[in-house]
């Protein structure tokens, strides 16, 4: 099996702890709160990797170019605002409208990444990848309409526009961070995923952090009061976009993506026999066709 496949699986657990982990902080923090501590307390938990990586490796650090600040810069500020898009989707009452368009990222980072880095994925992958897509819209409007007619007038709901903008810019994102490996010079790919990783939620903490000064500046200090539980949302949000990076650097970004849907099995799973939630059957109906659309994604590579 590539290396890239576990990685990538690894990647979506930890993104799903940390989501159920700073959920749990909305009752402490605001949106942009809990966001911001994702950032700061990562920067630390992503130099320890980076620092291990170094001497494991014994590579040297990396030296930043113009077009990897660039880069990283992008990147960063993608992500904020795709976090920011989603939830603003959820503003209109239209959770699962927002939820579902949000996750079409996966086909958008297929053509952005066609586009920009020449990455074009086989027939039977688009094929996986669309299967996926209809598994996630079969989870997330369970119990809509999922006829075309139906989601064509889903489609320019205010939700669904903020959703669809959302994954274009966590499409870009993603898009970002292979620019920001593949403009580092350096023998290691791990350091070199690392050291973007550490500059690029560098970034994104000071970016967050006026933000916060400017228009929420109680929340500041929250953030610091709060690092108990605040600063495992950190570490777990450093580890997963550390696998992320890697994932991106040893494969196709479309399809780092399409595997990193199994995130919402772990979700599915962790809601049935953790909190003893019962699963619909469209709940089952959409798990099998995520999960199908990943095996299919596989077996092609």
């Amino acid at each position: 099996m590539p290396l890239w496949i576990p990685v990538t699986v690894t990647a979506a657990l930890f993104q799903c702890w940390r989501t159920a982990l700073q959920q749990k902080l909305r009752h402490l923090l605001s949106v942009n709160g809990a966001g911001f501590v994702r950032y700061l307390y990562g920067v630390p938990t992503a130099l320890v990797l980076l620092m291990v990586a170094m001497q494991v490796s014994g590579a040297p650090l990396p030296v930043p170019n113009a077009r990897f600040l660039v880069f990283c810069m992008c990147g960063g500020l993608s992500q904020i605002l795709a976090t920011n898009l989603l939830i603003k989707s959820f503003g209109y009452r239209n959770f699962a409208v927002g939820t579902a368009y949000a996750k079409t990222d996966t086909i958008q980072t297929a053509f952005i990444a066609l586009v920009l880095l020449g990455e074009n994925l086989r027939p039977l992958a688009w094929v996986g990848v669309f299967i996926g897509i209809t598994g996630v819209m079969t989870l997330s409007l369970a119990g809509r309409g999922m006829k075309p007619r139906d989601l064509l007038a889903a489609s320019v709901q205010p939700a669904a526009l903020c959703g669809l903008s959302a994954g274009f810019m966590l499409a870009c994102a993603a898009v970002f961070v292979k620019m920001i490996f593949l403009s580092l010079p350096g023998p290691n790919l791990f350091v070199r995923a690392l050291f973007g990783l550490v500059v690029m939620n560098a970034m994104q903490t000071v970016a967050q952090g006026i933000w916060l000064l400017w228009r929420e500046p109680g929340q500041l200090g929250k953030a610091f009061t709060s690092w108990r539980s605040s600063m495992w949302v950190g570490t777990l949000s450093a580890c997963g976009s550390a696998m992320w990076a890697t994932g991106f650097a040893l494969a196709d970004v479309a399809l780092v993506r399409a595997v990193g849907q199994v995130e919402l099995v772990f979700t599915l799973l962790f809601s049935r026999f953790y909190l003893k939630e019962t699963l619909k059957r469209t709940d089952v109906a959409g798990l099998v066709l995520v999960v199908g659309g990943v095996i299919l994604i596989i077996l092609t590579h």
